[in-house]
């Protein structure tokens, strides 16, 4: 009885140290949701590379947009780079006000998300939301957006459902960035006319001669003419579980320049992935992981981030 005793203390104590270390494996994993946009992609590939040089596990999960929200909401992804507010509004504020999802920290001020046509388009007078239906027989009716249940084809087609700027006769063209860019593209080499969801910082604005519209309201891509801020969110209480890379997070912040160069290198050189890159950028400008990194240790907090993250860069 005595030895049976034993063995079952002996089992109940490995049992405890396979939970507990379970556990403090888990607890370096990073789980990053995504979206399948240029800067929010690079952005959160860049995270991923300098999380795992200091000793964390990454995982990215690329979603949709109302997707991307309920697993922050369940705890399934801690994570996301791509809040762009306010048109996110409607899908992320009741997530904001049910207090699972933190708004946390701007990524990336003064960006611009909103309605845009060729600047052949806006010199020949559909300048303003105003003006789309005017023009109407030239767009075939027609607006571009990018993948189903974006937050930007929501408000597009809240616009048409509810007959603003009277589109109610108008339809939406839900696609996918590249695909929508290249429609834009081919387009635009015919001078035909065309309407679509733009946003900077972005490579569209070095590709294509573009000007935003004006006219935007509250009640579809915010005031100030679609003018956006762009938040880190993460689920509640991360950044207590995981503080190191809380206050990696506080830093993580971009220059609108930073994501344009970046994009355009994504398309003056088809073989670079989004982080090959962001870290091509990195190299090239050490004062903007230097700032990231101020304050942050590796996963097990023995030595500073800085060194151990360019010791990993000069390897790759």
């Amino acid at each position: 009885m005595q030895f049976q005793r034993r063995c079952r203390i002996a089992l109940i104590l490995l049992a405890a140290a396979l939970i507990f270390s379970g556990t403090a494996y888990a607890a370096k994993e990073v789980r990053f949701g995504n979206v399948s946009w240029t800067g929010v992609t690079v952005k959160t590939e860049l995270g991923a590379h300098i999380l795992d040089s200091l000793g964390y596990e990454t995982n990215i999960k690329t979603l949709s947009v109302p997707i991307v929200y309920k697993a922050l909401d369940m705890g399934d992804v801690d994570i996301f780079m791509g809040n762009w507010m306010p048109s996110m509004a409607s899908i992320a504020n009741k997530f904001f006000e049910k207090g699972t999802v933190v708004k946390y920290v701007a990524n990336m001020p003064g960006a611009k998300y909103t309605l845009a046509a060729p600047s052949y388009v806006v010199e020949g007078g559909l300048k303003d939301f105003s003006d789309i239906a005017k023009y109407a027989d030239k767009l075939d009716n027609k607006i571009y957006g990018i993948e189903p249940g974006n937050d930007g084809n929501l408000i597009i087609q809240s616009m048409i459902d509810e007959d603003k700027f009277g589109l109610g006769d108008f339809e939406l063209i839900a696609t996918s960035e590249p695909i929508m860019l290249s429609e834009v593209k081919a387009l635009s080499k015919e001078q035909k006319w065309i309407v679509f969801l733009g946003w900077s910082p972005h490579y569209m604005n070095e590709m294509i001669d573009m000007k935003y519209l004006t006219g935007s309201t509250a009640e579809t891509f915010g005031e100030n003419d679609g003018t956006a801020t762009v938040y880190t969110n993460i689920h509640k209480g991360f950044d207590k579980e995981m503080p190191n890379v809380g206050i990696f997070l506080k830093n993580f912040i971009f220059p609108i320049s930073m994501i344009n160069e970046i994009s355009l290198m994504l398309q003056e050189n088809k073989d670079y992935t989004h982080a090959e890159a962001g870290l091509a950028y990195l190299k090239e400008h050490p004062e903007v992981y230097t700032g990231w990194l101020e304050g942050v240790t590796t996963a097990d907090g023995s030595k500073s981030a800085l060194p151990v993250f360019e010791a990993y860069l000069q390897k790759i």
